[in-house]
């Protein structure tokens, strides 16, 4: 080396790039004009020699230190002062193998100091345009762009197949305080994998994934994978155009939940050694697309929604367990597949709703955990940071460039996925200390409350900036506390989600279910419960995967009965009540046809069952329910107003009935709900009714093509001025055993009215005339009849006595007692 280039070189720095602890290659690395020239200095350490390649000239660099520092320097030219020179560097190994490469150190940085302000204070909602990496061109220059958060680093490295996953090669760049790393390497693109090597002082060095990568390899594989989400051509304009409008919670909501790893399934290929072809039992996206959006429109559900796709090592976490945030799984496929699933479906005008668990992660090695080889992503203090129940790490929301990065990466999913809901998993563990910690080791907030206060922060800061850049995607909470005011607006002091998981309604509800009709008077209290704070939140109801699991057994099989014709016979009133009872609704795949067995996520959907009658009634009257769920305004309109439900009769324990309306904004569209939840026949038992109207059954559970009896016809009933239920109005119904019938009430016309008092009239006048004929009869014959009709009377009221006042017995009284014909009893 001669000694004007070795007095130029800064050996200290020289010294920190071949110790290989360099947070800071460009001060070193890449082409810097000097006095006596143009200095290149670059960093091979597996090359035997180096040449600059500039102007179709090659000049041989100079090995400066053994473990591959080379520099050289050249002559300085005017044109260098305008603009430092495009050139290559040609390596040649000892096998005598030549590559050429463009130096990743003369490339400027992606990020403004804006960007970096924003991350540091955890306003950057699309950090990921800038995170992860990113197949871009700079100075005319393709390649990749790199980008990772890890300010406890000394050393952040690119490896991957383009340079045998050496650290050494591609260091990267620090370009921020708070702990950057950024690197821009040419001639990659799409498809390359990747990860990234990091050094903690006193440490060796480890590999993790990337936190912000948008794909990753097929499991058990953990690499990241380039990729790039611009690709795509979305076709569902005029649907982002309508859920911009807004309006979700007057509208009909009927969520298919679902699992796509087990709603439709291969059978596993193998190879020739018999050894499994990993991620063949799984459909591609697309292919799942087809099928998904053949079945849920056809069954008439509103929305789907996606247990987590983000990726997640263990099947057997069904996506609860995610490394890959920022990333649909490849066990389906790649970004744009997922992409065209959800374009897809919003053609045929279906939702899609993603689950998302922003409460833990997991710790496995390759992840967010321990990320720079410190409490990163995950709260430093050993008991806050660590899940009682799922092992799991808790994210440190109190740190602005974690709550940033979950933040944004809600924003990712609605603008890179059009995602129109995102479910969040597990809120509940995220708001209290204490959640699920015994004793009294439970940490405190720095007010000697329970509360997470930094959680709480991190929710209402997610919603609030949510709502105003996706104006009609749903926030939804699976919280199941009495925590206050979820769905109440973040300005007027509440989380700011929109639709909140009612678990208390669920837990009694299948509780009471589960009950033998026998026994569940005692239990009665569970129907009626959950509407004393019906309208304290803004509720979904949600039968979901976390029913049918864990040894609980699938809805069918929670229902008495000795028989499944019996368990089906109480699921179907069951789903009658579900669909009719105020709130959005969820269902789990499976549980529409009366799965029998519980839900694996190992296999496919038994859909062969199918062809039973009994399995077939179930899913017709599910397919109904949601059709009717569409049609009508009542069961949607006023979900969250209270002036969308009175009940008739709640005051039936000793029956297991309940009588409800669910009103519309117009009273034609009023519906009447009876349920009986027992094994009693009620012929012609009374009920109140709002107004004068008709009432025809529009849907009965126990209809016969479902698999009933065939007992409720739909026929036309008239009210009668009888007062029932504490209500002017009345009719005489037909309510089998253990069914949910909806009734459509139409109010009276005017004229229909007039037409009923004057008949009553005549009615009245034939009843005086009848008394004043009666008057000239004999005492003889007068007392004959006096005593056959007391007689009669007390027979009959005898009889009435063993018989529930709502029954005929009670109805042919008021009958007489208005001097009309007893009503007949309906006949099945």
């Amino acid at each position: 080396m001669t000694d004007k280039l070795y007095e130029l070189m800064n050996w200290a720095d020289v010294e920190e790039v071949c110790y290989l602890e360099c947070s800071n290659p460009k001060r070193i690395l890449g082409a810097r004009l000097l006095p006596e020239g143009l200095l290149i200095q670059a960093f091979f350490p597996t090359a035997k020699e180096v040449s600059v390649m500039l102007s179709g000239k090659a000049w041989p660099m100079e090995r400066a230190d053994e473990a591959g520092f080379f520099a050289v320097l050249l002559p300085e030219e005017k044109r260098f002062r305008e603009k430092l020179p495009d050139y290559r560097f040609r390596l040649i190994y000892d096998n005598d193998t030549e590559e050429t490469l463009q130096d990743p150190y003369r490339f400027p940085s992606i990020y403004t100091e804006e960007d970096i302000r924003k991350f540091e204070a955890g306003i950057h909602y699309r950090i990921y345009e800038k995170m992860g990496a990113h197949p871009i061109s700079l100075r005319g220059t393709s390649g990749v762009v790199f980008s990772v958060w890890a300010p406890g680093a000394l050393r952040v490295s690119v490896v991957g197949d383009f340079n045998l996953w050496d650290g050494r090669r591609n260091m990267m760049q620090k370009i921020s305080d708070n702990g950057i790393f950024e690197l821009f390497l040419p001639g990659l693109s799409e498809g390359t994998i990747y990860k990234y090597e990091i050094l903690r002082h006193g440490q060796e060095p480890f590999l993790k994934t990337d936190p912000y990568g948008f794909s990753f390899e097929l499991r058990p594989n953990t690499a990241s994978v380039v990729s790039d989400l611009r690709r795509f051509h979305w076709g569902d304009r005029a649907w982002q155009e309508r859920k911009k409008r807004g309006g979700q919670k007057t509208q009909p909501m009927s969520v298919y939940e679902l699992h796509l790893g087990s709603v439709f399934r291969k059978k596993l290929t193998v190879n020739e050694d018999g050894s499994p072809v990993p991620g063949s039992e799984f459909y591609n996206y697309r292919e799942l697309a087809e099928k998904i959006a053949s079945y849920v429109k056809a069954e008439g559900y509103t929305h789907v929604e996606l247990m987590p796709v983000m990726e997640h090592p263990l099947d057997q976490s069904w996506g609860y367990q995610i490394t890959g945030y920022y990333a649909p799984s490849s066990r389906f496929g790649s970004p744009e597949d997922f992409q065209y699933l959800v374009d897809r479906l919003h053609q045929e005008g279906i939702g899609v709703i993603l689950d998302w668990a922003p409460a833990h992660f997991p710790r496995d090695s390759w992840g967010l955990a321990s990320f720079d080889g410190g409490a990163l992503y995950e709260d430093p203090d050993p008991v806050r940071g660590s899940h009682p129940h799922w092992g799991s790490l808790i994210f440190h929301y109190a740190r602005h460039e974690v709550s940033n990065f979950l933040i944004a990466n809600a924003f990712f999913w609605a603008e890179k996925y059009h995602a129109d809901g995102i479910r969040m998993d597990a809120v509940a563990s995220m708001l209290y200390l204490d959640y699920g910690r015994q004793g009294g080791n439970a940490p405190r907030n720095m007010y000697g409350g329970n509360e997470n206060l930094e959680a709480v922060e991190f929710l209402k800061h997610l919603n609030s900036q949510f709502r105003l850049a996706f104006p009609g995607t749903l926030l939804i909470a699976e919280e199941s506390t009495a925590w206050e005011n979820v769905t109440l607006p973040v300005e007027e002091g509440g989380l700011g989600f929109d639709l909140k998981w009612n678990m208390g309604w669920m837990n009694d509800f299948l509780s009471y279910m589960q009950t033998d009709p026998f026994f569940r008077k005692q239990n009665y209290r569970s129907l009626t419960f959950s509407m004393l704070y019906n309208y304290s939140e803004d509720f979904q109801l949600v039968l979901s995967h976390d029913e049918v699991v864990h040894g609980k057994g699938s809805l069918l099989q929670k229902m008495p009965g000795d028989s499944l014709e019996k368990k089906a016979q109480n699921l179907r009133a069951a789903y009658g009540y579900f669909f009719s009872y105020p709130g959005k609704k969820l269902l789990f795949m499976g549980q529409d046809f009366g799965e029998v067995e519980e839900w694996s996520e190992e296999r496919e959907l038994p859909w062969e069952i199918l062809k039973y009658p009994l399995h077939k009634g179930i899913h017709e009257l599910v397919r109904d329910l949601n059709q009717l769920l569409r049609e009508k305004p009542a069961l949607s309109q006023r979900d969250y107003s209270p002036e969308g439900f009175e009940w008739i009769n709640c005051s039936y324990p000793e029956l297991s009935l309940l009588f409800f309306l669910r009103k519309a904004e117009k009273a034609e569209d009023n519906l009447l709900i009876v349920t009986n939840f027992d094994t009693m026949d009620h012929a012609g038992f009374r009920v109140g009714l709002p107004f004068p109207c008709t009432l025809r059954s529009i849907l009965s559970s126990e209809d016969r093509k479902y698999g009933g009896s065939g007992a409720v016809r739909k026929i036309l009933h008239h009210s009668e001025p009888i007062e029932w239920d504490e209500r002017a109005e009345s009719a005489a119904i037909r309510i089998p055993p253990l069914s949910t019938t909806i009734y459509q009430l139409t109010p009276l016309s005017k004229e229909e009215l007039e037409l009923r008092s004057a008949r009553g009239r005549k009615e009245e006048r034939a009843k005086k005339t009848a008394k004043k004929g009666k008057r000239g009869s004999s005492n003889r014959s007068s007392s004959i009849k006096g005593k056959k009709v007391n007689k009669g009377k007390e027979a009959e009221k005898s009889q009435g006595e063993k018989r529930h006042p709502g029954e005929e017995s009670a109805e042919r009284e008021s009958q007489k007692a208005a001097g009309k014909k007893p009503l007949q009893e309906e006949k099945s």
